[in-house]
């Protein structure tokens, strides 16, 4: 991550959490004697922001800078507030389309991800504030770009989200293997909001029970899944299919 994305010290942190900037996350010294870390990890609470306490050795690279034990890490996109999001995609468009992701950790998966959804359409990606891949240079770079050409909201539950989504007419749809409907059997040519899980546990359970439908896709081989960026521009590019003006 380049310098020009990274806060160093404890009163530039805090501000930076007090004027609510996009922070990715927040590294604190190990073992430090300073009640000051204490603030700043409180503030980051507030906001759901990231904390870790690391070693020393985790600090060597920027030993240069007066950082006090306290470096954040902001974000490299500016992310757009969800509701006013919604509210104006749904004023433009007649079957939008949204992509909840639900604990995707790998920040690769992640810009294959948005690379297929600016690709394919999709007018905004969910994320969670934690529990999700940082959308950093790695992110960025894996999707070509994309990143910068689709509007992204962070939002503090997915479950808030997902109740908002269905309130204002869209159909949740799950993409999981636990179901015997195909996701080529769904109408996918209606204002839907597509919700993928993440690498090793999928979907959560709770959030699972509030999708309007599930669908899976068809394994014909020995592997038991597909990564979750693949399987998730097979569905994207279903819906495309679907939605596309018929000969």
């Amino acid at each position: 991550m380049e310098d020009s994305h990274i806060i160093f010290g404890i009163h530039s942190v805090v501000e930076a959490l007090k004027q609510n900037k996009d922070i990715e996350k927040i590294n604190l010294l190990k073992d430090s004697d300073n009640p000051k870390l204490k603030e700043v990890e409180g503030l980051a609470k507030q906001q759901t922001v990231k904390v870790s306490y690391v070693p020393i050795q985790k600090f060597k690279k920027f030993e240069n800078f007066n950082h006090q034990g306290v470096i954040a890490y902001t974000s490299q996109i500016r992310y757009q507030e969800f509701e006013s999001t919604v509210e104006a995609v749904l004023e433009t468009k007649e079957t939008p389309l949204f992509l909840l992701l639900d604990g995707i950790t790998d920040v690769r998966n992640l810009g294959a991800i948005l690379r297929t959804a600016e690709c394919t359409g999709v007018d905004a990606v969910i994320l969670p504030k934690s529990g999700s891949a940082q959308v950093n240079n790695e992110t960025i770079k894996t999707s070509a770009g994309a990143a910068f050409n689709i509007s992204i909201c962070k939002v503090d539950h997915l479950k808030d989200a997902i109740f908002y989504l269905k309130s204002s007419g869209i159909e949740l749809v799950a993409a999981t293997e636990k179901t015997e409907d195909s996701i080529y059997d769904l109408k996918l040519n209606k204002p839907l909001a597509l919700i993928m899980g993440g690498e090793g546990e999928g979907i959560q359970a709770s959030i699972l029970k509030m999708a309007d439908q599930r669908g899976k896709l068809p394994l014909m081989g020995e592997i038991e899944s597909l990564n979750v960026s693949v399987a998730c521009g097979v569905i994207l590019y279903e819906t495309v299919r679907q939605r596309l003006p018929k000969s």
